[in-house]
C-alpha cells in the first residue's frame, strides 16, 4: 500500500512537472515569432499571369481566386502557365526589400487553391518547373537569400482546395462573384450538385487520393528540400476530415521546430496561432492566444493590374503598431505580377514603413502589448527590464497643449524622451497619471515615439 501511494505521488508530481513545463516549452517555441512582430506575405502563382481578367472581363474579388471565380475550365488555366514566364524574378531584391521595411519573416505560397505549385515536384506535374516556359523552382533562391539577409522563411500550402489536381476541394462560390456570366444559373447548378466543383475533371479522383498522392508528399518536398522552413501556413479547410489532418500533421516532424497557424483543420488542430484576416481584433476579442493578422496593401491578395486602391504609409504604419500594442504580429501582403516584379505600390509602402521602423523598430521587435487603457492619443507596447518596465508610447494625435497625458500611470518616471533624436523630456505626476511636456510639434506626423522608463513592473 505504502509502495503504492509513493508511485501515485511520484506520477502526480511528474504530472505536474509536465504541466508546469508545457508554457515554457511553448514560449521558447514562439520566441523569435513573438519578437519577430512584422513580416511580408507573398502571393504569387499563374494567377498573376492574368492579372484579374478573363476572356475580356475583370474578375471579381481577389486575383488569385480568377479561376474559381471565373470559372475556368482545368484545360483553359492550364493554358495560362504556358504563358507564365517570370523573367524579372529577382529573389535577392525581394528579400532586401523585405528586410529593408524591417520584415523579419516571410510566407510565400507554395501552393495556392489553383494547385500550381511554385516549386519543382514529384507529386505533381502542375508546376513551375515543370509547366511553364520558366521552367525553374523559385522558392529555392528564395530560401538562400532568406538564409543571407537573415530572416526566417515560411511556406503557404493550400491543402484541402485543389482545383487542378483530381480530387482537391473547392468552395463553392456563386458564379455572380466572378462577372455577370449568362450562362450563371446552370453553372451555379452544376457546382451545387459537385461540391463546389465546375469541371468534371476535378472530381476524377476522390479528396482521400488528393491528400495521399498529392498533398501529403508535397508537404514532404516542402519540409525535406529548402533548409529550415520556419512556418507552416494552411489555409480553408474545406471537407476535410480529421483524418486528413493527422496525415498532413505526422509530416511537420520534418521540421520539429516549425510554427503553424489555425488552418489546418478546425476545431482539434488549434495550431499555434490564430490568424485574423483583414482586420486587427479589438482588446475585448483577444483570448490569450497568440495572433497574426495578415492583410493586403491593396485591395488583392493576387496580383491584379486594375487594383490601385493602396493603403497610405500612415495606415500601414499605424496598423503596425496598433498590432503589436495588442501582443499580434502584422503579416503584410505582396502580390508580384506575372515577370516577378513587386507592384509600384508595393514598393512605396514598404519603403515608408522602412523608414519609420530604421527609427523607431525597437518600439515594435520583442516587445509586448500595452499596459494601459485606452489612449485617445495613440498606442503603447512595452518592455520589461528587470525589476523595471519602458514604455513607448505611440503618439497619433500630438497634443496641442504641449502636455501628453498618460492616464492611470503611477510607477516612477526615471526617465522620459524622443526615440528618435533622444532629446529628453520632462514629467510630472498628477492625480490623472504622468504628464510629459512634450515640443509644440509633432518630429513625425504618423507616430511620434516616446520613450519612458519607469520603476516596478507594468
Amino acid at each position: 500500500m505504502k509502495k503504492l501511494v509513493l508511485l501515485l505521488l511520484a506520477l502526480s508530481c511528474a504530472t505536474q512537472t509536465i504541466f508546469a513545463q508545457t508554457p515554457t516549452s511553448q514560449d521558447q517555441h514562439m520566441k523569435w515569432w513573438r519578437e519577430a512582430r512584422f513580416g511580408m506575405f507573398i502571393h504569387w502563382g499563374v494567377y498573376a499571369q492574368l492579372a484579374g481578367n478573363w476572356q475580356g472581363h475583370q474578375i471579381g474579388r481577389g486575383g488569385e481566386w480568377i479561376m474559381n471565380r471565373g470559372k475556368i475550365s482545368v484545360a483553359d488555366y492550364q493554358q495560362v502557365a504556358q504563358s507564365f514566364n517570370p523573367v524579372k524574378y529577382d529573389a535577392d531584391a525581394w528579400v532586401k526589400a523585405a528586410k529593408d521595411a524591417g520584415m523579419k519573416y516571410i510566407v510565400i505560397t507554395a501552393k495556392h487553391h489553383d494547385g500550381f505549385a511554385m516549386f519543382k515536384s514529384g507529386a505533381s506535374k502542375w508546376n513551375i518547373a515543370d509547366a511553364t516556359p520558366y521552367g525553374k523552382d523559385v522558392l529555392k533562391p528564395l530560401a538562400a537569400a532568406c538564409k543571407k539577409y537573415g530572416l526566417k522563411l515560411g511556406f503557404y500550402y493550400s491543402q484541402a482546395q485543389d482545383w487542378n489536381n483530381p480530387g482537391g476541394a473547392a468552395a463553392r462560390k456563386v458564379t455572380s462573384e466572378g462577372w455577370a456570366n449568362p450562362d450563371s444559373a446552370k453553372i451555379d447548378a452544376y457546382t451545387k450538385d459537385n461540391t463546389g466543383h465546375w469541371d468534371p475533371a476535378q472530381t476524377s479522383a476522390t479528396m482521400g487520393e488528393y491528400i495521399d498522392k498529392v498533398a501529403v508528399p508535397q508537404v514532404k518536398e516542402l519540409l525535406s528540400n529548402y533548409g529550415d522552413v520556419a512556418v507552416l501556413w494552411w489555409d480553408t479547410p474545406t471537407n476535410m476530415t480529421d483524418e486528413f489532418a493527422k496525415k498532413l500533421q505526422a509530416v511537420l516532424s520534418l521540421q520539429p521546430n516549425i510554427i503553424t497557424n489555425d488552418r489546418l483543420k478546425r476545431p482539434n488542430f488549434p495550431g499555434d496561432y490564430k490568424t485574423p484576416e483583414q482586420k486587427i481584433p479589438a482588446q475585448s476579442e483577444l483570448d490569450g492566444r497568440d495572433w497574426e493578422t495578415c492583410m493586403t496593401m491593396n485591395g488583392t491578395w493576387g496580383y491584379k493590374s486594375y487594383d490601385n486602391k493602396w493603403k497610405s504609409t500612415e495606415t500601414l504604419i499605424r496598423n503596425l503598431i496598433d498590432i503589436a500594442s495588442k501582443n499580434g504580429n502584422y503579416l503584410l501582403n505582396v502580390g508580384p505580377d506575372a515577370l516577378g516584379q513587386f507592384p509600384q505600390g508595393s514598393i512605396e509602402g514598404l519603403k515608408g514603413i522602412g523608414q519609420w521602423m530604421k527609427v523607431n523598430g525597437e518600439a515594435i521587435y520583442a516587445t509586448n502589448g500595452s499596459p494601459l487603457g485606452t489612449l485617445s492619443w495613440g498606442r503603447c507596447t512595452k518592455k520589461t527590464n528587470g525589476s523595471n518596465t519602458t514604455l513607448y508610447l505611440h503618439v497619433f494625435n500630438w497634443p496641442t497643449d504641449g502636455k501628453l497625458v498618460v492616464p492611470g500611470l503611477k510607477n516612477k518616471v526615471n526617465s522620459a524622451q524622443l526615440l528618435a533624436g533622444g532629446k529628453k523630456l520632462s514629467t510630472t505626476t498628477t492625480d490623472e497619471g504622468v504628464v510629459i511636456n512634450v515640443p509644440a510639434q509633432a518630429p513625425d506626423a504618423i507616430a511620434t515615439v516616446i520613450k519612458v522608463e519607469t520603476a516596478g513592473t507594468l
